[in-house]
Protein backbone atom coordinates (compact mmCIF):
# COMPACT_ATOMS: atom_id res chain seq x y z
CA UNK A 1 0.00 0.00 0.00
CA UNK A 2 1.35 3.67 -1.01
CA UNK A 3 2.25 5.85 1.91
CA UNK A 4 -0.36 8.55 2.98
CA UNK A 5 -0.29 11.45 5.26
CA UNK A 6 -2.60 9.20 7.10
CA UNK A 7 -0.11 7.01 8.25
CA UNK A 8 1.36 10.02 10.93
CA UNK A 9 0.69 11.55 14.16
CA UNK A 10 1.66 14.98 15.04
CA UNK A 11 0.78 17.33 17.93
CA UNK A 12 -1.25 19.93 17.76
CA UNK A 13 -0.66 23.42 18.83
CA UNK A 14 -1.84 22.37 22.26
CA UNK A 15 0.72 19.74 22.20
CA UNK A 16 -1.81 16.96 21.72
CA UNK A 17 -1.51 13.79 19.90
CA UNK A 18 -3.31 14.70 16.29
CA UNK A 19 -3.14 11.33 13.43
CA UNK A 20 -3.82 11.96 10.56
CA UNK A 21 -5.99 9.72 9.66
CA UNK A 22 -8.56 11.54 11.77
CA UNK A 23 -8.92 13.49 8.10
CA UNK A 24 -9.37 10.49 6.04
CA UNK A 25 -11.83 12.03 3.44
CA UNK A 26 -10.79 15.13 3.30
CA UNK A 27 -9.24 17.54 0.72
CA UNK A 28 -6.27 19.27 2.42
CA UNK A 29 -4.20 21.97 2.01
CA UNK A 30 -1.23 21.45 4.33
CA UNK A 31 0.90 24.86 4.85
CA UNK A 32 4.25 25.57 6.72
CA UNK A 33 3.20 29.30 7.98
CA UNK A 34 5.11 32.09 10.33
CA UNK A 35 3.49 35.59 12.07
CA UNK A 36 7.00 37.66 10.51
CA UNK A 37 6.99 36.78 7.18
CA UNK A 38 6.22 38.86 4.31
CA UNK A 39 3.61 36.58 3.39
CA UNK A 40 1.78 36.32 6.76
CA UNK A 41 -1.26 38.10 5.42
CA UNK A 42 -1.73 34.70 3.43
CA UNK A 43 -3.36 33.73 6.62
CA UNK A 44 -6.55 35.89 6.00
CA UNK A 45 -7.25 33.66 2.58
CA UNK A 46 -6.01 30.49 3.56
CA UNK A 47 -9.34 30.84 6.69
CA UNK A 48 -11.05 32.06 3.41
CA UNK A 49 -10.54 29.10 1.44
CA UNK A 50 -11.17 27.09 4.62
CA UNK A 51 -14.43 28.09 5.34
CA UNK A 52 -15.55 28.29 1.75
CA UNK A 53 -14.88 24.85 1.48
CA UNK A 54 -15.00 23.29 4.98
CA UNK A 55 -18.57 21.94 4.61
CA UNK A 56 -17.66 20.27 1.73
CA UNK A 57 -14.71 18.20 3.19
CA UNK A 58 -11.70 20.36 2.79
CA UNK A 59 -9.71 21.79 5.83
CA UNK A 60 -6.28 23.56 5.84
CA UNK A 61 -3.63 22.34 8.49
CA UNK A 62 -1.32 24.93 9.36
CA UNK A 63 2.39 24.33 10.81
CA UNK A 64 4.40 27.16 11.76
CA UNK A 65 7.63 27.07 11.41
CA UNK A 66 10.91 29.11 12.50
CA UNK A 67 12.96 27.55 9.31
CA UNK A 68 13.13 30.61 7.53
CA UNK A 69 14.84 33.60 8.32
CA UNK A 70 13.78 32.89 11.64
CA UNK A 71 10.14 34.28 10.94
CA UNK A 72 8.22 32.56 13.82
CA UNK A 73 9.79 33.67 16.87
CA UNK A 74 6.53 33.13 18.49
CA UNK A 75 5.76 30.48 21.29
CA UNK A 76 2.25 28.15 20.79
CA UNK A 77 0.34 30.28 22.87
CA UNK A 78 1.25 33.34 21.12
CA UNK A 79 0.88 31.96 17.45
CA UNK A 80 -2.95 31.11 18.25
CA UNK A 81 -3.27 34.51 19.48
CA UNK A 82 -1.58 36.11 16.48
CA UNK A 83 -3.82 33.94 14.13
CA UNK A 84 -7.03 34.32 15.68
CA UNK A 85 -6.91 38.32 16.71
CA UNK A 86 -5.15 39.20 13.32
CA UNK A 87 -6.61 36.84 10.60
CA UNK A 88 -9.30 35.28 12.46
CA UNK A 89 -7.98 31.67 11.92
CA UNK A 90 -9.93 28.65 13.09
CA UNK A 91 -8.11 25.97 10.77
CA UNK A 92 -5.99 23.56 12.92
CA UNK A 93 -2.36 24.77 13.66
CA UNK A 94 0.03 22.38 15.34
CA UNK A 95 3.15 22.41 16.89
CA UNK A 96 6.04 24.80 15.42
CA UNK A 97 7.49 22.12 12.63
CA UNK A 98 10.98 21.54 11.21
CA UNK A 99 10.22 21.56 7.51
CA UNK A 100 13.46 21.57 5.75
CA UNK A 101 16.67 19.79 5.98
CA UNK A 102 17.57 16.62 7.76
CA UNK A 103 15.60 17.33 10.84
CA UNK A 104 12.61 17.63 8.72
CA UNK A 105 9.35 16.41 11.10
CA UNK A 106 8.54 13.33 9.74
CA UNK A 107 5.52 14.20 7.21
CA UNK A 108 7.15 16.87 5.90
CA UNK A 109 9.99 14.57 4.65
CA UNK A 110 6.99 12.71 3.02
CA UNK A 111 5.65 15.65 1.53
CA UNK A 112 8.94 16.79 -0.19
CA UNK A 113 10.15 13.05 -1.08
CA UNK A 114 6.98 13.16 -3.60
CA UNK A 115 7.84 13.97 -6.88
CA UNK A 116 5.16 16.07 -9.06
CA UNK A 117 4.95 17.75 -11.94
CA UNK A 118 8.94 16.80 -13.19
CA UNK A 119 9.65 18.81 -10.02
CA UNK A 120 12.44 16.37 -8.05
CA UNK A 121 12.39 18.04 -4.93
CA UNK A 122 9.53 19.98 -3.20
CA UNK A 123 10.44 20.74 -0.22
CA UNK A 124 9.80 23.86 1.24
CA UNK A 125 11.28 26.77 -0.41
CA UNK A 126 10.00 29.55 1.65
CA UNK A 127 7.32 30.29 4.41
CA UNK A 128 3.58 29.87 3.01
CA UNK A 129 4.90 26.97 0.73
CA UNK A 130 1.12 24.54 0.32
CA UNK A 131 0.35 21.18 -0.62
CA UNK A 132 -2.60 19.80 -1.69
CA UNK A 133 -3.65 16.31 -0.93
CA UNK A 134 -6.52 14.00 -1.72
CA UNK A 135 -8.86 12.06 -0.02
CA UNK A 136 -6.77 9.11 -0.36
CA UNK A 137 -3.99 11.34 1.52
CA UNK A 138 -1.47 11.38 -1.07
CA UNK A 139 0.13 14.56 -2.26
CA UNK A 140 -1.95 15.65 -5.65
CA UNK A 141 0.23 18.82 -6.27
CA UNK A 142 2.21 21.82 -4.62
CA UNK A 143 2.36 25.84 -4.91
CA UNK A 144 4.92 27.87 -3.55
CA UNK A 145 4.71 30.70 -1.47
CA UNK A 146 4.11 33.28 -4.45
CA UNK A 147 1.04 31.17 -5.24
CA UNK A 148 -1.70 32.93 -3.45
CA UNK A 149 -4.40 30.57 -1.72
CA UNK A 150 -7.19 32.58 -3.37
CA UNK A 151 -5.81 32.08 -5.91
CA UNK A 152 -7.67 30.20 -9.09
CA UNK A 153 -5.20 27.22 -9.72
CA UNK A 154 -5.72 26.20 -6.38
CA UNK A 155 -9.78 26.71 -6.53
CA UNK A 156 -10.02 24.51 -9.62
CA UNK A 157 -7.67 22.12 -8.12
CA UNK A 158 -9.97 22.10 -4.56
CA UNK A 159 -12.96 21.53 -6.42
CA UNK A 160 -11.66 18.53 -8.70
CA UNK A 161 -10.67 16.96 -5.66
CA UNK A 162 -13.68 17.75 -3.60
CA UNK A 163 -15.59 16.26 -7.07
CA UNK A 164 -14.16 12.63 -6.59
Amino acid sequence: MEKSIHQFKVKNIKGQDTDLSSFKDQVILIVNTASECGFTPQYKELEELYQKYKEEGFTVLGFPSNDFGGQEPLKANEITSFCEINYGVTFPLFEKTVVKGKDASELFQFLSSKKLNGSVNISPKWNFQKYLIDKEGHVYDYYLSTTKPSSKKIAKAIEKLLAK
